[in-house]
C-alpha cells in the first residue's frame, strides 16, 4: 500500500540544516527539512513552564494503549526496529479500522507544513478523505522551508487555525512557551480509557503519547517513530559489485577504500559530505535534549564535552583533507542524492525513505542500478554504540478555546490519519481513489499524474501508527529497511533524557547556536581544532555548567530515562 511507510516526515539528503550529531532522524517519502541543535518542549502550566513530566506523574496522563488487530506485520518490530510489510495485500478485501465515521461534519482549520505544491482546496483527494472520515478541513499548507518563521508568527497573533501540526526542530527558545499557552490539554478527551473512542489513537505506542507532553498536560497527537531510526550510509551495491570491493568495516578501511575509489579526472568521488554517519561511528551521543547522559562514571555529560565529539569531527576532515569528498558535497550545493544516483559519489547519507525514493526513481531509468545500506561500524571495526532516537518528534495540536464540536472533528481526523497499515482508510490516505488518483497493476496500486499532486503530506501530518515499512511494488527494499534497523538497533542504548519531553530554560536557547556552523567549517579546514575546543570551554562557562546544574536536578526529580 503506502510507498513510504515509516509514517514521518523525512530530512534532507545533506546535512547542511542540523548537526550531525542529532541521531532523530524521522523518515518517510514526503517532506525534506532539518533538526538544527534545539530543545524540546514540557513544564507545567503553573508557573514556570520549564522541565519535563515523566514517571507516574505521565503515566496518569496517557491514554490507553490498545494494540490494533489489523494487519500483522510480516515483519515485527525488534530492537526498536519499525514493522515490516512484505507480503501482498488483497486490496478487495481491505478491513475497516473506522467501522463508523466519527466525524460529524464541522468545519476544522488545519495548518501543516507542506513540501511542493499545496493540492487545490477542492481537489478531488480532499473530498474523498473527508466524505470517508465525515469531516471538513480546510488546509492551509505552509511552504515547510520556511515553517518555523510562519508558525512563529502564527503563535505570536491572535488568530491560530484550529489545529497546527508543530514539529519539534522549530521548537526553539520562546516557542516552546507558546506552544503550551495556545494548544489544549487533551486529557479530557483521550487520557485512560476514553481514547478507546478512537481506536486508531490507542494503537499508538505510549513512548510517542509521553512524548507529546506539553506543559504538565497531553496536548500533542504523535507521529511515532522507531527508536532505531538513523541515518544510513548507502552505497551503490551495483558499482562496488563490478569493482569487486569489500564494504567498508572499520573507520580505517573506509579512508583507504576511499582513496582507491575516487578518480577527481573521472569526476567520480568516494562520498559525499560523512559528517552525520561519523557521528554514529563514533558513538556520538544526540545533540539537543537527548544529548544529557549519565556516563559510566556517574558523570553528567553532554554531547560536545565527550572525546567521541572531537574524534567524529576529525575523521570527518579526514575525508575531506584527503580528497575523497566530492567538491560540491565541500561547497554545500546540489543535491547530493542526485550526485549519488548518476555515480558521481558511491556513498552518501540519508535517512531510511532514500532505500525506496532511490530504487523506484531509478528502476526504469538505470535498470542496474542497486542501492544498499552499510552496517554502521565501530571506529576500530567493532561493534558500534548507537543512540536511541526520541519516540515521536511531531505533533498535531489543537487551539485553546476550540468548540467540542471541533475538537471532535479533528480527533476524527487524526484518528482516520492513524489508520494502520491494511486498512480501507490507510489505502485511502495513502493512495487516494482508486481511478481517479491511482490504478492497481499486478495487485499493485500506482499512482497516476493526478495522485502525486494531489496526494501528498498533508493527512498524514495529522497522527500515525506505529512505524512501518512497506512498498507493495519494490517489497524487498521494506524487508532490508526493517532488517537493517534490526541489526543496528541491537547496538543501541538510551540517554538519560529519552522519552522526555524537556523545556530548557530560555537563558541557555542560543549556548549551542554557534556549532553547527563550526562543524561545517573545521571538517572543511577552515578552523583548527583548537577553535572546536574553545567553543566548548566557552559553552561551558557561558551556561553549560549551570545548565548541567539543571539537568542534574531534573534527573534527580524525574528519573533517568534509560
Amino acid at each position: 500500500m503506502t510507498p513510504n511507510a515509516s509514517a514521518s516526515p523525512s530530512v534532507s539528503s545533506g546535512p547542511s540544516r542540523r548537526s550531525f550529531l542529532a541521531s532523530t532522524a524521522v523518515a518517510t517519502a514526503a517532506v525534506a527539512g532539518g533538526m538544527p541543535l534545539l530543545s524540546a518542549c514540557g513544564g507545567s502550566d503553573s508557573g514556570s513552564r520549564e522541565g519535563t513530566t515523566s514517571g507516574k506523574a505521565a503515566d496518569k496522563l496517557l491514554p490507553t494503549y490498545v494494540a490494533s488487530t489489523v494487519g500483522k506485520p510480516d515483519l515485527p518490530s525488534k530492537n526498536g526496529s519499525s514493522a515490516g510489510y512484505i507480503s501482498k495485500v488483497d486490496l478487495a478485501a481491505l478491513a475497516a479500522s473506522v467501522p463508523k465515521k466519527l466525524g460529524t461534519g464541522a468545519p476544522v482549520k488545519i495548518m501543516s507544513p507542506l513540501w511542493g505544491t499545496p493540492p487545490k482546496a477542492d481537489c478531488a483527494y480532499y473530498k474523498a478523505v473527508d466524505a470517508a472520515a465525515g469531516t471538513k478541513i480546510t488546509w492551509q499548507n505552509q511552504d515547510g522551508t520556511t515553517y518555523a518563521q510562519k508558525l512563529g508568527a502564527v503563535l505570536a497573533s491572535s488568530s491560530i487555525p484550529d489545529m497546527v501540526v508543530v514539529p519539534s526542530w522549530v521548537v526553539t527558545g520562546k516557542m516552546s512557551s507558546a506552544v503550551t499557552a495556545k494548544f489544549m490539554d487533551l486529557g479530557p478527551y483521550l487520557a485512560g480509557d476514553k481514547v478507546k473512542k478512537y481506536p486508531n489513537l490507542a494503537a499508538i505506542p505510549s513512548d510517542a503519547w509521553r512524548m507529546s507532553i506539553f506543559g504538565g498536560a497531553l496536548r500533542g497527537l504523535p507521529m511515532p517513530s522507531a527508536p532505531a531510526t538513523f541515518m544510513v550510509p548507502y552505497y551503490r551495491k551495483d558499482i562496488f559489485d563490478k569493482k569487486g570491493w569489500s564494504v567498508p568495516k572499520s573507520a580505517d578501511e573506509f579512508l583507504s577504500w576511499a582513496k582507491e575509489a575516487t578518480s577527481a579526472k573521472a569526476k567520480v568521488y568516494a562520498c559525499g559530505d560523512m559528517s552525520w554517519i561519523s557521528g554514529f561511528i563514533f558513538g556520538c551521543t544526540p545533540s539537543g535534549t537527548l544529548g544529557w547522559n549519565i556516563d559510566d562514571d556517574g558523570k553528567l555529560r553532554y554531547s560536545i564535552e565527550r572525546p567521541e565529539y572531537l574524534e567524529a569531527l576529525e575523521w570527518s576532515r579526514k575525508l575531506f583533507d584527503a580528497g575523497v569528498v566530492h567538491p560540491d558535497d565541500r561547497a554545500r550545493s546540489g543535491d547530493a542524492g542526485q550526485r549519488f544516483t548518476a555515480g558521481q559519489i558511491l556513498v552518501f547519507n540519508s535517512d531510511a525513505s532514500a532505500w525506496y525514493q532511490k530504487t523506484a526513481e531509478q528502476a526504469e531509468a538505470n535498470p542496474d542500478f542497486q542501492i544498499d545500506a552499510m552496517d554502521i561500524f565501530g571506529p576500530d571495526g567493532g561493534n558500534p554504540t548507537l543512540w536511541a532516537s526520541q519516540p515521536a518528534t511531531i505533533w498535531a495540536l489543537i487551539r485553546k478555546g476550540a468548540p467540542k464540536e471541533v475538537v471532535e472533528n479533528a480527533l476524527a481526523a487524526a484518528d482516520f490519519a492513524a489508520a494502520p497499515y491494511g486498512t480501507k482508510e490507510r489505502m485511502l490516505v495513502d493512495y487516494g481513489v482508486e481511478g481517479t488518483h491511482y490504478t492497481v497493476k499486478d495487485g499493485v496500486p500506482v499512482k497516476n499524474d493526478q495522485g502525486n499532486s494531489e496526494v501528498i503530506n498533508a493527512w498524514p501530518m495529522l497522527a500515525a501508527p506505529a512505524p512501518y515499512f512497506a512498498h507493495p511494488d519494490f517489497p524487498d527494499v521494506a524487508r532490508k529497511q526493517v532488517e537493517w534497523q534490526q541489526r543496528m538497533g541491537a547496538f543501541m542504548k538510551k540517554t538519560s533524557t529519552y522519552g522526555m519531553n524537556i523545556v530548557e530554560p530560555s537563558r541557555y536557547a542560543t549556548l549551542t547556536t554557534q556549532f553547527e556552523q563550526l562543524q561545517i567549517d573545521y571538517v572543511r579546514g577552515n578552523k583548527k581544532l583548537s577553535d572546536v575546543q574553545a567553543a566548548v570551554s566557552t559553552w561551558k562557562s557561558s551556561g553549560g555548567d549551570k545548565l548541567r546544574d539543571w539537568y542534574k536536578e531534573l534527573l534527580d526529580k524525574n528519573g533517568s530515562g534509560n
